[in-house]
């Protein structure tokens, strides 16, 4: 099925608020969609919360744990529902929200979060979930482009917060949630029925805006309906993943990341399982949870399997009985050893913001070592050369995607680099083989992937430049054994300032004070100048071949 030519082949909205299907792309402009299995087929009318929790209840019903924490929290399913519909009345009733409103949510994975995405979609408002490692400047831009009327933020992380309302966004009433204050919204909560009617949404009704960072440092809005968020749950997860009503979920990915998102709330309560849901874990941390609380289904980027092999921690993950690792490709190598050492094939997948989820991907015996797998159910892939055609099997080009989901950035020119000829165009470069495999060779573009986060390197790059003792500065990626990549900074210090390991500490705390901390550069080279070419353009590939010379 083809995406819509325009704005009538949409259905009616239940939105008063029309700010999300006004900010749009123009229609010619999307990609192409097509919903090509039988669980692809949808109704007109939709509320993607009451087919994740309500329908997941009728089936399994509602005292099965939904949700618990490494503290010992469990919260079933009747628990997780009722306090759902509370976060929904309190957001229509107490702060006045309307069909269409945005609502930002800030803050680490835990189960208030999951009460608040939901209860915002039953109330008919489109989430906006940010990182709470995410600093005021960065929110500023996101804040700017949704517009949102209320932010639901986890306590601890309210300061950057109302510094942006204070600063750009006047109106926006802010809510914290985890704390001990009487308008905290645990508090509000306590004081409302525990069943709320889910407003009356399209199934093309926008649900969710997921921000990612642009390789300019200006964020990108991506738009997700409601019949987005189940498409990705009736391709990769029923399909690939699997998941059953005893599964145990964990993984490390914030929701703000479609792959934590999708993991721990969309598969798994679609599946009546149970998620572990955990703030903040190192790789030898996450290995110690997994073993103590039973978890069966892991989901991490390649870095933190490499850590767990490296640290000797393997042996604590035999209660698995699947893994998935996704955000950046995982090494032959690392694979290799932990079948060796396991029996088990961990799961590997590429995906987008832009489309929500993992749509290339393979299991069980389809999985071919070395390659990242094939199109998922429900999805058609190529690899396009310099002219925006297909090429052979063999060659290198741009990978090429067409779903069910698809980017539609919001009020953003840049869709028109991401969609070619119907095609998202996700900015890795790959080869397909003969039988169909697709193998990850490289990144295309200017974002540095390090273990799995996407960093812009010029939104780094301004960071430094602010930093009093800096003239001017390179960022690039460097390739690293553990990470992938590293942010590598070359940095060119004003006169009389001497450039050492002191000096490197205090850029790299300043850029922590300044962008999510995880930006900041790993390693700071002092340099007297950068290269240029005859046009003052800065080179940044001469400083990519640096970094091997000096590695």
């Amino acid at each position: 099925m083809p995406s819509p030519t325009d704005d009538a082949a949409l259905s009616p909205s239940g939105y008063t608020d029309t700010f999300a299907r006004d900010h749009l792309p123009p229609a010619a402009d999307w990609p192409t969609l097509e919903f090509t299995t039988p669980e692809l087929q949808y109704p007109e009318r939709l509320n993607a919360a009451v087919e994740l929790l309500d329908a997941t209840i009728a089936r399994h019903g509602a005292d099965r744990p939904a949700l618990r924490t490494p503290d010992g929290t469990v919260w079933t399913y009747g628990e997780l529902q009722e306090r759902v519909d509370q976060v929904a009345a309190v957001l229509t009733e107490d702060l006045g929200l309307v069909p269409g409103n945005r609502v930002l949510l800030r803050s680490p994975n835990n189960p208030w979060t999951v009460a608040a995405w939901l209860g915002t979609l039953k109330a008919g408002g489109v989430v906006v979930t940010t990182m709470a490692a995410l600093r005021a400047r960065e929110l500023g831009p996101i804040v700017e482009k949704t517009r949102p009327a209320v932010a639901l933020v986890d306590h601890r992380f309210v300061e950057d917060v109302e510094t942006v309302r204070d600063t750009v966004a006047p109106d926006l009433v802010v809510v914290a949630y985890g704390g001990d204050t009487d308008d905290d919204l645990t508090r509000r909560s306590q004081s409302k029925p525990g069943t709320f009617a889910a407003v009356d949404t399209a199934a093309d009704d926008v649900a969710l805006f997921g921000p990612t960072s642009g390789s300019t440092g200006v964020p990108k809005i991506t738009t997700h309906f409601h019949r987005d968020i189940l498409s990705i749950d009736n391709t990769f997860g029923r399909h690939t993943l699997r998941l059953t009503e005893d599964d145990v979920v964990a993984c490390t990915a914030p929701f703000a990341f479609t792959f934590g998102l999708g993991m721990l709330v969309v598969f798994t309560l679609r599946a009546g399982a149970c998620a572990l849901v955990t703030e903040a874990a190192t790789p030898a941390q996450l290995a110690e949870l997994v073993e103590a609380h039973g978890v069966t289904v892991l989901a991490t980027a390649p870095t933190a399997y490499k850590q767990i092999m490296k640290a000797g921690h393997l042996p604590k993950l035999r209660g698995l009985r699947a893994a998935v690792s996704a955000g950046e490709h995982i090494p032959q190598e690392v694979w290799e050893a932990i079948r060796a050492e396991l029996g088990l094939a961990i799961i590997d997948g590429i995906g987008a913001t832009e489309m929500l989820h993992i749509f290339i991907s393979a299991a069980g015996d389809d999985i071919r070592a070395g390659s990242t797998g094939k199109p998922v159910p429900g999805y058609r892939a190529t690899v396009l050369g310099p002219d925006d055609q297909p090429v052979p099997p063999g060659t290198e080009g741009r990978l090429a995607v067409i779903g069910p989901v698809g980017c539609r950035y919001l009020d953003d020119d840049r869709q028109h680099a991401y969609v070619v000829d119907g095609w998202n165009v996700t900015g890795d470069t790959f080869v397909q083989d003969e039988d169909g495999y697709f193998f990850y060779r490289a990144r295309t573009d200017s974002m540095i992937v390090s273990s799995g986060y996407n960093i812009g390197a010029p939104e780094v790059e301004a960071a430094i430049d602010t930093h009093p003792d800096v003239v001017e500065t390179g960022v690039v990626g460097e390739a690293d054994p553990e990470r992938g990549s590293i942010v590598s900074a070359f940095v060119v210090l004003r006169e009389g300032v001497v450039g050492d390991d002191a000096k490197a500490r205090e850029i790299q705390d300043h850029v922590k004070a300044t962008l999510a901390p995880y930006k900041y550069p790993r390693r700071v080279r002092f340099v007297d100048q950068l290269p240029r070419n005859t046009s003052g353009k800065l080179q940044h590939f001469k400083l990519r071949d640096l970094t091997q010379e000096n590695s």
